[in-house]
């Protein structure tokens, strides 16, 4: 048998036996407590989303001003993310739920086993995944990398699920940390270190060798991109030298190892220099050669004679 029969009788039992008579005598004062107590239970949940709103607010600001300082980092992103769900979970779901939230906790394991193993199973390997990718930082935001399939791109982004990666046509792709955590990658901006590339020009078999070389040298040298290769001790610096490495079929081949910012893409280094190099050579008469056939047309006559 239930304890109580209508509404009005649960609200009235949270007060006094005083309180409870002086209702039953005067409705109108039952309605006015009814009142008070939706306006109460509005104002709670407003500043409870306000002081959570707050918070995740506070959160942003915290984490923005540490990648203003730091440089925006896979860690920061995971991290704010993750303490933005610890904020909805303590300012709002605990308080909401209350006494029932811990007992639903303690009394259904069982239940939150068979979710974790069945549902969840995906969702948990790549929360898991993300933070692995945070810590230990395989790549890190504006890192270029290159997956498995060949797809290159700059990773913008990561979330609690997946990471974001802006390809050289533009279009974002994502890829779930569980995935990207187990996949091999290419980093093109690992570390601090400087990224290379290897130039190769070809020059007629007329030029001269070491007024080519320079030329070559001062148009990488220009560039601003290329970075010096070598230190000396005196403080001053050297960009990539040229060498003559080998004997084409129709030219000979000069070559640079040029260095440059690990975060250029290496596709806008090609064009500086290749432009640069193109340019230069031309401006100083060393010819730059190119496969092409010669033709030779022969009349009927001579056809006929060399038949014979």
């Amino acid at each position: 048998m239930l304890r109580y029969t209508t509404i009005d009788d649960k609200f009235m039992d949270l007060f006094e036996p005083e309180i409870q008579a002086a209702m039953k005598e005067n409705p109108g004062l039952l309605i006015l407590f009814v009142v008070i107590a939706v306006v109460v239970a509005v104002i709670l949940c407003a500043a409870y989303l306000f002081v959570c709103w707050g918070l995740i607010k506070l959160n942003h600001k915290i984490f923005t001003r540490m990648e203003k300082k730091k440089g925006s980092s896979l860690k920061y992103q995971f991290l704010e993310k993750l303490v933005r769900i610890i904020i909805i979970i303590v300012v709002i779901v605990i308080p909401f739920a209350g006494e029932k939230f811990g007992q639903s906790i303690l009394g259904s394991t069982a239940v939150m086993a068979a979710i974790i193993g069945f549902a969840g199973q995906d969702v948990l390997k790549d929360i898991l995944s993300g933070f692995l990718i945070s810590v230990y930082k395989p790549f890190d935001i504006g890192d270029r990398i290159e997956l498995e399939d060949g797809t290159v791109g700059v990773v913008e982004s990561i979330t609690m699920r997946h990471v974001v990666i802006i390809r050289i046509d533009t279009l974002r792709q994502v890829i779930p940390n569980s995935k990207l955590n187990t996949m091999s990658i290419i980093n093109y901006s690992y570390d601090y270190v400087d990224r290379s590339m290897v130039f190769k020009f070809p020059v007629g078999y007329d030029s001269d060798i070491e007024k080519t070389k320079k030329v070559i040298h001062d148009a990488i040298d220009g560039s601003e991109y290329s970075r010096p290769d070598k230190k000396y001790k005196d403080g001053t610096v050297d960009y990539a030298p040229v060498y003559f490495i080998d004997i084409g079929n129709s030219a000979l081949i000069m070559s640079a190892t040029v260095y440059f910012n690990r975060r250029i893409p290496s596709e806008i280094v090609k064009d500086d220099i290749n432009c640069r190099v193109f340019e230069a050579l031309k401006a100083n008469g060393i010819e730059v050669p190119y496969d092409y056939m010669t033709i030779v047309m022969k009349g009927r006559d001579q056809i006929e004679g060399d038949s014979k």
